[in-house]
């Protein structure tokens, strides 16, 4: 991820707040006008619009007052309670916040040098994947001298209104805030991972071993400093239509914490330990709360002695904060948006991952075959146009992090546009050799393919063994146009790159050492009659794959006398018609010790059938009536290397 910061529309605050101070005036943003352009493009707002500095609202405004809290937050008149909610998140991460709100102190309002106040703010956001710092000034819509969009409880707090009226810039207007997802607004805040989790389908609630198991992730992204929100699914007509249970349809919530909760009184609660797991949540609305089980006046507190209650902070008002049972949200919710700072600091106590980002293009050329927009796999004559990512395995299983992400769509609202591509991709498991883009993927193996949605990210998490693995990026239908940025996280380095070249480069010498005439893909799958070799009763056997001069070695299986190799190679032939080698060997202290070879014949023809490797000793011909190990081996050969 960048750590510089890009000025958005080149506009810098330092210059431009000098400039303003120096010539004694406020500051008026060009690029946002105080306009009708700057409000909506369709949809005006329910009244007669006037933009107010927030000392025409407020005697004495501030930034902040009393701090900043999630409890500060209520939404306006557009339908933006996913940004609220993403706010009210926001405010409970300090290390979040001060990067959104850069210079906080220094752009607070100061009553004893008010010379310094140059009506311009700045905020920063991470726009894919660079920090952009979005210049505005202080000119805020207003109907009847109140603010109509974002605004604190404190009528003289107006960190909020402005770092709204920040993020509308960047999308426009304000009315292309209408709808969104609260988790794109907190990749926004923070470059973390967003992950959608559709409660619903997974049906959590009625499996309690993965409740409990989602209940502890949930526990550690939110204690490493992670976000969380939640919604529940609804038809256009349902949107913000409130449930018996006092849940809102189409609604975004955000969690303001997790916690397994101590039940009983005294001395007892602690000698018991027993405990609950609850989430608490908050509505932007700042009102309109959970009426069921761990409600704010509910029986079931009764269980919860006086200071755990007290640590918790439980309030009997409609304050738009409630709590409820982790089966309950798992229930009555249907979506969830998991939003994970990775941390990727080489000193921590935590999980440190190593992180690739690539940028790349879903591109149309003029020449069918360098077209880079080939669509998903339904697609087989152009998927594997797509861009391709290469990347390794090193240990011998490791969890992948793979995030898709394209550009934000939402500036482009206002001319009829500004819908998310359908996105997604696929992961292959690929010759350990391989550095070249793929042509067939008859011959590989596809390890994993994520969802495909029109949502601006899309993630999956997978444990990958030991190998190589070729991530392919699509849109869901060919000839879709668009960019798109990739992040791949892994335990250690995982040497992802792109592939772009299609074959070797054809050198000077080439012509002299020849050309390569034909590719070949060969697939050890495993081997069956191994003796035992070691005192355990099993061998630690490995093998290795060689044609003209060039090896693929497997990995080691310890202590086994039926290895699963999945192992396989490419290679580029300059003489097809000489065989390729595949020796098994098995591993000891000393000195490794070779235990047999098989010859496959080297015409350019496909072979399915299993090997038979005679299995050798040193210094001995080999003879039927020695024991034999069958090895399971798959060959592919084209003549032409493409």
């Amino acid at each position: 991820m960048s750590s510089s910061v890009v000025p958005y529309k080149n506009q810098h605050y330092a210059e431009l707040k000098k400039t303003c101070i120096k010539d004694k005036k406020l500051f008026e943003d060009p690029e946002f006008p105080a306009t009708n352009t700057s409000l909506f493009y369709s949809k005006s707002p329910p009244g007669r619009v006037e933009w107010k500095r927030p000392r025409e609202i407020s005697a004495e405004p501030h930034l902040f007052v009393e701090g900043i809290s999630s409890h500060d937050l209520n939404q306006g008149v557009v339908g933006n309670c996913w940004f609220v909610a993403a706010c009210s998140c926001l405010a409970l991460k300090p290390h979040l916040w001060k990067k959104v709100i850069p210079d906080w102190k220094e752009q607070e309002w100061d009553s004893d040098h008010p010379e310094n106040y140059a009506g311009i703010f700045h905020f920063q956001f991470w726009i894919f994947g660079e920090w952009t710092d979005v210049v505005i000034d202080d000119r805020l819509p207003t109907i009847n001298g109140e603010l109509i969009y974002c605004h604190s409880k404190s009528t003289n707090e107006f960190w909020s209104a402005l770092l709204e009226k920040a993020y509308a810039k960047l999308s426009g207007c304000y009315q292309s805030l209408e709808g969104g997802n609260t988790g794109d607004a907190v990749v926004d805040f923070s470059g973390a991972v967003s992950e959608a989790i559709d409660l619903e389908k997974e049906a959590f609630y009625k499996d309690q071993e993965r409740q409990d198991k989602l209940y502890e992730d949930l526990l550690k992204v939110y204690d490493r400093g992670g976000i969380i929100s939640c919604s529940i699914k609804a038809d256009p007509h349902e949107i913000e239509l409130r449930m018996a249970n006092g849940l809102v349809k189409g609604h975004a919530y955000s969690v303001t914490a997790a916690k397994r909760v101590r039940l009983g009184h005294g001395l007892l609660a602690y000698f018991k330990n027993e405990t609950i797991p609850l989430i608490r949540m908050r509505n932007p609305w700042g009102k309109t709360e959970w009426k069921g089980a761990w409600s704010d006046s509910s029986e079931e507190w009764a269980k919860v002695g006086d200071t755990e209650r007290s640590n918790l902070g439980i309030t009997v008002e409609d304050d738009g904060e409630f709590w409820m049972d982790f089966t309950d949200w798992c229930k009555f919710f249907t979506d969830a948006d998991i939003c994970r700072v990775i941390n990727t600091s080489v000193i921590s106590i935590h999980k440190t991952w190593n992180e690739v980002v690539h940028f790349g293009s879903w591109t149309k050329n003029e020449e069918p075959l360098l077209n880079r927009c080939g669509g998903c796999a339904n697609h087989k004559q152009t998927f594997l146009q797509n861009p391709q990512y290469l990347f390794d395995v090193s240990k011998e299983s490791d969890e992948v992090l793979i995030s898709l992400q394209q550009k934000d769509m939402k500036v482009h609202r206002k001319y009829g546009q500004g819908e998310n591509l359908t996105i997604g991709f696929s992961v292959f498991r690929v010759e350990l050799n391989r550095k070249y883009r793929l042509h067939d993927i008859l011959t590989q193996e596809n390890v994993a393919t994520s969802t495909y949605i029109n949502a601006r990210t899309v993630f999956m998490r997978c444990m990958l063994t030991q190998g190589r693995y070729v991530i392919i990026p699509t849109t869901f239908k060919p000839l879709t146009l668009g960019d798109f940025m990739l992040r791949v996280f892994t335990d250690v380095d995982s040497g992802c790159r792109e592939l772009t070249e299609d074959k070797p480069k054809v050198k000077c010498w080439s012509s002299i050492f020849g050309y390569p005439q034909a590719v070949t893909h060969v697939y050890v799958h495993g081997a069956e009659g191994l003796e035992k070799q070691d005192r355990t009763g099993g061998a630690d056997p490995y093998v290795i794959i060689s044609c003209e001069g060039r090896s693929v070695k497997s990995t080691i299986h310890n202590n086994t006398l039926e290895p699963e190799f999945k192992t396989s190679g490419v290679f580029y032939r300059k003489k097809p018609t000489k065989p390729i080698t595949v020796e098994v060997w098995n591993r000891n202290a000393v000195k490794d010790e070779f235990m047999g070879q098989v010859l496959l014949p080297g015409s350019p023809t496909d072979n399915s059938n299993p090997q038979k490797l005679v299995l050798q000793t040193s210094g001995k011909q080999a003879t039927d009536e020695m024991p034999h190990i069958n090895l399971r081996i798959v060959t592919s050969t084209q003549l032409t290397a493409i």
